[in-house]
C-alpha cells in the first residue's frame, strides 16, 4: 500500500485490500473514499467486502467511481459532499490514486 499525502485532510492510494483495512484504521485514517468502479479489472476486491470491514472498523466509507469515461459533475458533487461531512483525515483510492487526486482537485475548486 503506497499511501501519498495530498494533504492535512487527504491522502490518496492505489487500490487497498480487506487486509490492509486495519493498518489504514492504525494510520488515523477516519473515512475513505473509493473512487474505483466494480468489476474494472479481474480481481480487485469489491467495493461491498472493503465497506463491510471499514464499517467494523467504526471508517466511514463512501464509493464516487470514476470511469474510463473521466470525472462528471455528478461525481465531483458527491465528492465536495464527501469532504464537507466525512470526518478527516481520509482516503481516497482507486487503481493508482490519479482519479482520487483529481477528483479531489476538482472538488476542491468547487468548494471555494
Amino acid at each position: 500500500m503506497d499511501i501519498r499525502q495530498i494533504n492535512d485532510e487527504y491522502s490518496v492510494s492505489g487500490q487497498i485490500t480487506v487486509d490492509e483495512l486495519d493498518q489504514v484504521k492504525a494510520m488515523g485514517f477516519k473515512s475513505i473514499v473509493c473512487n474505483r468502479p466494480d468489476e474494472e479489472e479481474p480481481g480487485q476486491p469489491h467495493f461491498a467486502d472493503i465497506e463491510g470491514r471499514a464499517k467494523e472498523l467504526g471508517i466511514e466509507i463512501r464509493h464516487i467511481p470514476v470511469g474510463r469515461m473521466g470525472l462528471t459533475p455528478q461525481g465531483v458533487t458527491e465528492m465536495v459532499d464527501a469532504v464537507e461531512d466525512l470526518p478527516k483525515p481520509m482516503l481516497g483510492y482507486c487503481r493508482s490514486g490519479a482519479r482520487s487526486t483529481a477528483i479531489y482537485d476538482q472538488a476542491q475548486r468547487s468548494r471555494g
